[in-house]
């Protein structure tokens, strides 16, 4: 199995969606690589805080989906969701050894290694310390400058830009009004829509406040060919190239 090619990508940029999650187990150290070995512009991912205070690499809220044990990532300690076996990618049952959760600092080295630009996703609301102590891995780990939060809690962007103040961010939305692009012009941060949301006419209005675009999670060749045909910057999916 291999990726799916856009032909023409113009100037738009693609990011690997939780890694290469198309062909490989999402947010694992396999799918970051199989990002990393191809023509990539950034990789995704998402960060819970553990009961610990650890930042780890995890979707859900719940382990279950993914590993043989059902676990709440906010209520568990790092030590425990560390022991858990992962599926391999596209079987019911079968669980594998080779892959385990990883840190945010693990993240950070394999963008790094790969020189992509880590799109870090802030899962639930998150308090201040613990944004702030992200703010600091991120800088001891890599370049800020290759580096963009993004979050459906407008509160988290706001916390790390206190940290963080020219920092890089995108605001997760499925709709998009013209209130929302205001507030996003305002706090100088941009936006990250769910793909059928949006249009010329959005596009337009963001980039005129001088916002980046990016839009998730686009798996459709040809809808990603409008979208590219429309103007958008950044495009976040599972499996194309």
């Amino acid at each position: 199995m291999d990726t799916l090619r856009v032909q023409d990508k113009g100037k738009t940029k693609l990011i690997a969606h939780r890694g290469l999650s198309g062909i490989e187990l999402e947010n694992t150290l396999a799918a970051f690589v199989a990002a990393g070995n191809r023509s990539y512009y950034g990789m995704e991912t998402d960060v819970h805080v553990t009961r610990d205070g650890q930042f780890v690499i995890f979707h859900d809220d719940r382990t279950g989906r993914v590993a043989q044990k059902d676990l709440s990532l906010e209520e568990s300690d790092f030590s425990a969701i560390r022991k858990l076996l992962l599926r391999e990618r596209g079987t019911d049952g079968g669980y594998t050894d080779m892959q385990r959760p990883l840190l945010l600092q693990e993240f950070l080295r394999v963008a790094k290694r790969y020189e992509k630009v880590a799109f870090i996703e802030l899962k639930n609301p998150m308090k201040r310390e613990h944004l702030f102590k992200i703010a600091d891995i991120c800088a001891e780990e890599y370049d800020l400058s290759r580096i963009v939060f993004i979050s459906f809690c407008y509160e988290n962007l706001l916390g790390m830009r206190e940290r963080l103040p020219e920092q890089r961010m995108q605001f997760l939305t499925g709709e998009i009004s013209d209130e929302l692009v205001g507030r996003l012009s305002r706090d100088g941060i941009g936006a990250d829509v769910e793909y059928s949301a949006l249009n010329e006419i959005w596009i337009r209005k963001l980039h005129e406040k001088g916002l980046a675009v990016n839009c998730w999670t686009c798996d459709d060749p040809a809808a990603a060919g409008k979208l590219i045909g429309m103007g958008v910057d950044l495009i976040t999916t599972d499996i194309l190239e």
